[in-house]
């Protein structure tokens, strides 16, 4: 009679194999049920980020980028001048462009003088401060209030709570679908973030000629109400379903 010899190991491992194969494939096989959650929180702005224009023009190109430095420093003492740390205005560079005007007579463009704009930026983060440092900067030299971007100092916070919500949406979903198709919900599989936005929102005039003040030479605060940041998530969310007797 021949006798034929297996190593140790390998015994071992083809019993590995036919314990766990059919374990393993029912496993995959399993119900499952795949839903996306969507949570959105709101928060209070504590920042703000402001853009001035500081627009000058003169018949020649020097006279302009003259008058244009000399208003764009007045506004930026202005701004010193509400205790804003210097580390957060910034001076743009500035440009300068002619200006034409058609002449009907001549049928004809004809250079009539030149633009010089620069922009200055404000870091704020006292919004108490928004409205008075509107009045002061547009009356000490800018002429164009070029935006506001409201924003939050610690995003974190409710971008995590934003995740928790949507989280708990998607399995809510979850426990409602299967349920009604007399199912039960099993344990989590797969958790994919979809999407991740904050919605600033934006003040009631983005660009003015001339920033309006009361009697008293206050900025009007109402103006540059800063309103709520939406903070929302969503989530895609993978559950294994217990139907029949694996319930």
């Amino acid at each position: 009679m021949f006798y034929r010899f297996f190593p140790l190991w390998l015994v071992v491992v083809a019993a590995l194999f036919t314990a766990v194969g059919p374990a393993a494939a029912q496993d995959d096989n399993r119900s499952t049920v795949s839903v996306s959650g969507e949570g959105t929180v709101t928060a209070q702005p504590d920042q703000a980020l402001v853009r001035f224009g500081v627009v000058t023009r003169a018949e020649t190109a020097g006279a302009a980028r003259t008058q244009n430095a000399t208003a764009a420093k007045t506004a930026m003492n202005a701004v010193r001048g509400l205790d804003v740390p210097e580390e957060k205005l910034q001076m743009e560079r500035l440009r300068l462009q002619p200006q034409y005007e058609y002449n009907d007579e001549e049928n004809r463009r004809e250079l009539v003088g030149y633009e010089a704009t620069r922009q200055v930026v404000v870091e704020l983060d006292r919004l108490d401060v928004l409205p008075q440092l509107v009045a002061d900067v547009v009356e000490g030299g800018a002429n164009e209030l070029d935006g506001i971007d409201y924003r939050l100092s610690d995003r974190t916070q409710f971008r995590n709570e934003a995740l928790r919500e949507a989280a708990r949406a998607a399995r809510e979903k979850a426990r409602l679908l299967a349920a009604t198709l007399d199912a039960q919900l099993g344990s989590v599989r797969t958790i994919n973030e979809q999407s991740f936005d904050f919605v600033r929102p934006q003040p009631q005039r983005a660009r003015v000629e001339m920033a309006k003040t009361t009697s008293t030479g206050q900025g009007e605060p109402e103006a540059y109400a800063a309103g709520e940041i939406e903070v929302s998530a969503q989530v895609q969310v993978t559950f294994d379903l217990l139907t029949g007797p694996d319930r």
